[in-house]
């Protein structure tokens, strides 16, 4: 029997760890297929909600933040990218140079889900390549609607969004509900509104999970 999934990705574009929780996830549910029936929703999480427009020197901003030097800084970059290896995504080896504000990703992120579940993820997964495999300016319109077109939404929608506050509520509402549930750093992946498995975990973390929920509820279903 297959057994229906929710899944719940809280998450930012612009966290690298994110890019590999969902990597190793998608990987987990491809060795689960035909056990699991899932439905992946992408909800908003702002690492950096203060951050301004034109964003900020990624070193800088990680001393700042964290009070790594550039060494360790450049160590972590190599455990990203070995990492990212082993679930099939490509860092780029030269790193970002700036991270930036991701708010109106997040708006385009929640459009995107009314309309489809489907384009939505395509939707995430085309962001977080256009942030940590191309190095792009992820506040800029023009890299934002690209992505929009790849994954075959409307793009005449997707700007008249950006030119607006639309679903800035709903988006500031869903972070609120998250953080109230005590989702303080992300990836935070929760399934079926009960389960949590926090950051980029190994595919191996992921598949067990998934297993032993999937067990669950199917003993559930049959008693």
């Amino acid at each position: 029997m297959t057994l229906p999934l929710k899944i719940d990705f809280v998450s930012d574009i612009s966290c690298p760890w994110c890019a590999i929780g969902l990597a190793a996830l998608e990987h987990a549910l491809a060795n689960l297929r035909g056990e699991v029936a899932v439905r992946i929703h992408v909800q908003p999480f702002e690492l950096n909600p203060q951050m301004p427009a034109g964003g900020q020197d990624i070193t800088e901003h990680l001393t700042q933040k964290y009070g790594s030097s550039p060494e360790q800084q450049a160590q972590i970059r190599d455990t990203i990218r070995q990492r990212g290896a082993e679930v099939e995504f490509d860092f780029n080896p030269s790193g970002r140079g700036r991270i930036y504000n991701t708010f109106a990703a997040h708006r385009l992120l929640h459009w995107a889900g009314l309309e489809s579940a489907e384009q939505q993820l395509a939707l995430k997964k085309t962001l977080l390549v256009a942030c940590h495999s191309q190095s792009q300016v992820m506040d800029s319109p023009e890299v934002l609607l690209a992505a929009v077109a790849r994954v075959g939404l409307d793009v005449t929608r997707a700007s008249a969004i950006l030119a607006s506050d639309e679903f800035a509520a709903e988006v500031r509402s869903a972070e609120a509900f998250y953080n109230r549930q005590g989702i303080h750093s992300v990836p935070a992946v929760i399934l079926n509104d009960r389960h949590l498995i926090s950051g980029g975990q190994p595919v191996a973390v992921f598949e067990l999970a998934l297993r032993q929920i999937a067990g669950e509820a199917k003993a559930s279903h049959a008693a």
